[in-house]
């Protein structure tokens, strides 16, 4: 298991690609105390599990902070990422990360919340082979959700919806036809895995 690397240079916190075509490249953290970065203990076992590799496919990266889950996605072979988030400094550092990769036509960065950027994709009929929901810890809005990727048919047959959120939390065994096939618990964060059926 690759162990979590931080060090500080020019006063911004540095993350790390894990695998894949872009493995160990250092992308940048959101600086301050809005985002919360994944651990790479918790992103390796994520994509351990859902992967660890992709073919193709469209990821909806829905609280999308540094972009850092929705670039791994991309390094393992996800071929295109919508990355949402409301908050100016999350925007920046994702573009940031996007140009060093040099991977601005795999990714779309999308500056609004949660519910629009959902009513957005429905529009335009977006279909997802991953979703990745790393909400502030919230767990009424991970509920909310699910429902309505559920009900608003944004999801492709057999996809993957991975919910980040405090070990305390839990969440129905079903959603309509999306199914919770694992649960697990890294210190204080849990994760929840859903598959569409």
């Amino acid at each position: 298991m690759p162990i979590q690397f931080w060090f500080i240079h020019k006063e911004l916190k540095k993350m790390r690609i894990v695998a894949g075509k872009f493995r160990s490249r250092v992308i940048e953290a959101v600086d301050g105390d809005a985002t919360r970065p994944t651990l790479d203990k918790v992103k390796e076992a994520v994509f351990s599990r859902i992967g660890p590799y992709f073919d193709g496919g469209e990821m909806l990266d829905l609280f999308g902070g540094s972009g850092n889950m929705s670039l791994e996605a991309i390094s393992r072979g996800i071929s295109h990422s919508i990355l949402c988030d409301i908050h100016g400094k999350a925007i920046a550092t994702m573009r940031r990360n996007i140009k060093t990769l040099g991977i601005q036509q795999n990714c779309e960065i999308w500056k609004m919340d949660y519910k629009k950027a959902l009513a957005a994709a429905s529009e335009q009929g977006r279909k997802f082979d991953l979703v990745y929901l790393d909400p502030p810890y919230q767990k009424q809005q991970i509920d909310w959700i699910l429902t309505y990727l559920e009900e608003h048919d944004l999801l492709s047959s057999g996809a993957d919806v991975v919910c980040e959120s405090l070990k305390e939390d839990s969440f129905k065994e079903y959603y309509g036809t999306l199914e919770q096939v694992k649960d697990a618990t890294y210190g204080i964060t849990r994760i929840t895995y859903y598959k569409k059926r």
